[in-house]
């Protein structure tokens, strides 16, 4: 995937998550979290995902 196509995917999720929480069923939040853990794997692929992975190790560091 592109990196616009992986835009597009987050657009979906934050429209799916500003919904009110009460109007959700189960099923639902299922659903948002496996599209949020496709997301994740998505954007790992990318450069701008490895400056993250990056960034998360040197602040894990440094709080030890």
């Amino acid at each position: 995937m592109t990196v616009s196509a992986t835009v597009a995917f987050a657009v979906i999720i934050l429209i799916r998550l500003a919904r009110r929480t009460e109007a959700r069923t189960r099923a639902d939040e299922k659903f948002t979290a496996f599209l949020c853990v496709v997301l994740g794997v998505l954007i790992a692929a990318t450069p701008w995902g490895q400056a993250i992975l990056r960034l998360v190790g040197v602040l894990t560091r440094a709080t030890l």
